[in-house]
């Protein structure tokens, strides 16, 4: 909302009552730069928090606009266009994405993590260290979706998965460290939590393309290559590509 991080306190006093537990917290604080700010505006949205600008969004906007001729859906059948559009009208460039990864979880048959690495791929056309398997299924996403590209970084939560993934140029800072007593703080910013180094045992950065995930029902702190590794190989996308080919 259009509050400062201190006022947050004092208007949701849940935040204060020592009752109230969680298991996560997605939190974005910035001041309003390019936009005048609005409360339809504020982060998080319904699955994620934005830090940057899509670059690509007039295109983006407009093939999500063109597939809704095309799409079809098991799950909803006919009903399928009671969802449309998908992108609302007025959407700020966080908005539209917020919109497009509701829909691709809600109706795409796509937990968030494959969501997210659908709209926001590494470079992996021309990556000669990338395994054949993962390049497979870029490609074969390539033909359902084309990048939303930054400068962004992208955090993202469904109650079960929370998590962040920069775009493949990789203009925005991201850290985060995990503690001894199994908690992870990831930010833009450094400074944001006063644990002592000594509590510390593990820390970096993302990197371009890169995620952070954590599965909250498994208790997991998923590494990147396994993440996309799993994903991969949920479909035979080789013979899919050879078969289109």
């Amino acid at each position: 909302g259009q509050l400062t991080t201190s006022q947050l306190w004092k208007y949701f006093l849940d935040l204060t009552n020592p009752d109230f537990e969680t298991h996560l917290a997605l939190v974005h604080s910035r001041f309003s730069t390019n936009t005048f700010p609005s409360w339809e505006r504020a982060h998080p949205q319904r699955m994620l928090a934005h830090n940057g600008e899509i670059n690509t969004l007039r295109g983006n906007k407009n093939l999500m606009t063109a597939r809704e001729g095309v799409m079809s859906s098991s799950k909803f059948g006919d009903e399928l266009q009671k969802l449309y559009p998908v992108i609302e009208e007025g959407m700020s460039d966080s908005g539209s994405v917020d919109n497009v990864l509701e829909f691709l979880c809600m109706a795409g048959g796509r937990e968030l993590p494959e969501a997210i690495m659908t709209m926001v791929p590494e470079a992996w056309q021309n990556d000669i260290t990338m395994s054949r398997e993962k390049k497979n299924y870029y490609r074969w996403n390539a033909f359902s979706m084309e990048p939303w590209d930054g400068p962004a970084l992208l955090t993202f939560t469904d109650g079960r998965y929370i998590g962040a993934i920069l775009d493949r140029n990789g203009l925005r800072p991201s850290r985060f460290y995990v503690t001894e007593d199994n908690f992870m703080y990831m930010s833009s910013e450094v400074g944001v939590t006063d644990r002592q180094p000594e509590e510390i045992v593990q820390k970096g950065r993302l990197k371009p393309g890169r995620m952070l995930l954590v599965d909250t029902k498994k208790k997991l702190f998923i590494r990147d290559d396994d993440l996309k590794r799993n994903l991969a190989q949920l479909r035979p996308c080789a013979e899919w590509l050879k078969v289109g080919s």
